[in-house]
């Protein structure tokens, strides 16, 4: 017997249709096995599919690329605050999520949604220690955080990197983060993200990759509010501010998608 659950696709960090980043967002009663949430998100086949249940105050939230299970996924919270304001009548001032990252919370700030997230200050890595060419080019500096973060002086030496994706998935990092001064006048940085450990060779806007972005422009810039854009082919703005040992994450989401599901009833609770 099966049973049908709701399903919406939005894409995020992005005000227009087909930019940002899309991701999937699942609203559940309660927590099947992890072999189903995992099925659903391979059958999604995005970058991210996010999964929900009402906990006390707040929700349970729970991220699966189509490979993995990830501790932290800055667009697909975006994407699951946009549907639980914009389509599911949440009507509190703030949403607290309860994740394998800790508590995380989003508000609305406007036509913006803000993301309170941890920080996580990159430290200093010893480039020799990588492959060759790992890159396409080699970076002028190497943090290590919970992605790898590689530094480049131009953005146009970041539109021409060649990443070697077979190599990069045997590091012992999820991702590898890799970032620029903007050309623009009217941004501070640039980035991109490679992530073929979790199925994902370039992630289009990579809201957990800005909690290290954040900390690092912020030092260097000396200055705590940055505008960010990750320059994949679809692109994604970020406005990105430290507060301390937070990072706070604001950007849009438009919804391209609401459906409906069909999959073995639930009868495992695992979470």
């Amino acid at each position: 017997m099966n049973q049908t659950l709701a399903l919406y696709q939005v894409d995020a960090f992005t005000s227009s249709l087909f930019g940002g980043n899309p991701a999937a967002v699942v609203p559940l009663q309660e927590w099947p096995s992890d072999k189903l949430l995992q099925q659903i998100a391979r059958e999604n086949n995005l970058s991210e599919t996010a999964f929900i249940v009402a906990e006390g105050d707040g929700y349970g939230l729970r991220w699966f690329t189509p490979a993995v299970e990830v501790d932290l996924c800055g667009h697909a919270t975006l994407a699951t605050a946009h549907v639980l304001f914009r389509h599911l009548d949440f009507n509190k001032e703030r949403i607290i999520f309860q994740t394998r990252s800790g508590q995380l919370q989003v508000s609305r700030e406007r036509d913006l949604y803000v993301m309170d997230f941890p920080a996580d200050k990159p430290k200093s890595y010893d480039a020799r220690l990588l492959p060759e060419n790992l890159m396409g080019s080699e970076p002028e500096a190497v943090y290590d955080a919970r992605y790898l973060m590689t530094i480049y002086p131009h953005q146009a030496s970041l539109e021409n990197l060649r990443p070697d994706f077979r190599t990069m998935a045997s590091l012992p990092w999820l991702g590898v983060i890799a970032t620029a001064p903007a050309d623009s006048p009217d941004l501070d940085f640039v980035s991109r993200f490679f992530c073929p450990k979790a199925g994902i060779d370039e992630d289009p806007v990579t809201g957990s990759a800005h909690t290290i972005l954040t900390p690092y422009w912020a030092e260097r810039l000396n200055k705590n509010a940055l505008y960010a854009k990750q320059i994949s082919h679809r692109e994604g703005n970020l406005l990105c501010t430290l507060n301390h040992d937070r990072v706070l994450l604001k950007g849009q989401a438009v919804t391209y998608l609401k459906g409906e599901i069909s999959i073995p009833q639930i009868a495992e609770k695992t979470y």
